[in-house]
């Protein structure tokens, strides 16, 4: 062997190794073996307790909490046994098994059925949402719920009902058509925040529309609106999210969560376009931050939910389409670590969807599509975790 062949084989040698040093490194910045300090959470296997009555969930579309931590959620009754005669509520059962629970259904802390109500009503003073979407309990333990359906009779409007399920008030007339630019009406709601110190709720208008809507708590009354960076809403068709393009100047649809946090912030889950955008609570562009951003279809940022400490430290987000809970510092909005994985069995998720905290601290979740499921992670305080968790089994 030449000299110069040699050298030029040492040199190869040398580069191997300094390859392999440097993805060790990038695996050990990622991987599992790494531990940060972060919130800690365990699945509860045993939660909630059976449903009473041969109740079976569909399409589990929304979760929250109210004051006294019951937990409610709202499903798509009509998506239980999807192309079976047991399908939507009030069908003829060809079994003794299964029967359709109503849409809207509240758990106390032990996983209990407390209550269960909604759907439409004949004769009723509103018009329930051909597809509900999202639930939310405000200061007053009333709840809200969006829509998404389309047409032929579209979603346009929210309903707000008592805590047991009176009907309060319709804001918007059922069955317009899109247009982001409305004080009147929505164009199929995703969900429902609120800021309670200034009585306003926050819509993710959402399915058709593609902006934030800010209404007064009292009357229902469109006080403000705005799109992606903070801009005039539009309505225009972007077509599909490619992670190779520029990042667009509006939300796509749809846009799936905007959540006040205490310091005056909204934080808004742009879906299909991988990222959280942050704005003032005026709707002033702040700052934002792409998640996976190579996820397509669906998309990464499905819902958020705060930590419950003063200061609200951790942001807790739900990514449907990758099947992961990412636990991320509120200010950086840089990802801590991530838990869960796709799968039917506890701690795993078929399309995680809506997110909630109790006071405790503790974590709800619910699946849309086939997920159909509530679950929830137990808050064990803050400690040692690797970046890459799996599924947070309880420890013996």
């Amino acid at each position: 062997m030449r000299a110069s062949e040699k050298r030029f084989l040492g040199i190869l040698s040398a580069a191997t190794v300094a390859i392999a040093i440097g993805w060790a490194v990038v695996e050990g910045a990622t991987g599992a073996a790494q531990t940060v300090q972060a919130p800690r959470f365990e699945i509860d296997p045993m939660w909630p307790k059976p449903l009473p009555n041969h109740w079976v969930l569909g399409n589990v579309i929304g979760v929250g909490v109210d004051a006294n931590d019951h937990v409610f959620i709202v499903h798509r009754n009509d998506t239980v046994l999807e192309g079976t005669e047991n399908g939507a509520m009030g069908a003829s059962p060809i079994s003794e098994c299964c029967v359709a629970a109503p849409p809207v259904i509240e758990f106390d802390p032990q996983g209990n059925v407390v209550k269960a109500w909604g759907g439409p009503v004949a004769g009723a003073p509103y018009v329930w949402p051909g597809s509900n979407h999202g639930i939310s309990i405000d200061d007053k333990g009333n709840v809200w719920i969006g829509g998404n359906g389309g047409a032929p009779s579209a979603d346009s409007h929210i309903l707000k009902f008592t805590h047991d399920g009176t009907f309060l008030m319709q804001i918007g007339t059922p069955g317009q058509p899109t247009d982001s630019k409305s004080l009147t009406h929505f164009g199929r709601v995703a969900k429902v925040s609120f800021d309670i110190a200034a009585q306003e709720a926050f819509v993710a208008d959402g399915y058709g529309n593609k902006r934030v809507a800010v209404v007064d708590m009292a009357t229902g009354a469109i006080k403000r609106t705005w799109g992606g960076y903070g801009n005039v809403p539009s309505d225009t068709n972007y077509g599909a999210y490619s992670p190779d393009s520029a990042p667009i100047q509006q939300f796509r649809t749809p846009v799936h969560c905007a959540e006040p946090s205490l310091d005056g912030l909204v934080y808004v889950c742009d879906r299909p376009n991988d990222r959280i955008q942050v704005f003032t609570k005026a709707g002033k562009f702040v700052k934002e931050q792409r998640v996976y951003p190579n996820t397509r279809g669906d998309g990464s940022v499905w819902d958020i939910a705060f930590s419950k400490d003063p200061q609200q430290k951790y942001l807790f987000l739900a990514d449907g389409k990758n099947e992961r809970i990412y636990v991320m510092d509120r200010q950086s909005l840089d990802i801590l670590t991530m838990f869960g994985d796709g799968g039917r069995q506890p701690g795993q998720w078929f399309a995680v969807h809506s997110i909630a905290t109790d006071s405790k601290g503790n974590i709800f979740t619910t699946e849309t599509y086939e997920g159909k499921r509530v679950q929830k992670f137990v808050a064990k305080g803050i400690g040692s975790v690797p970046k890459v968790q799996g599924v947070v089994w309880p420890k013996k």
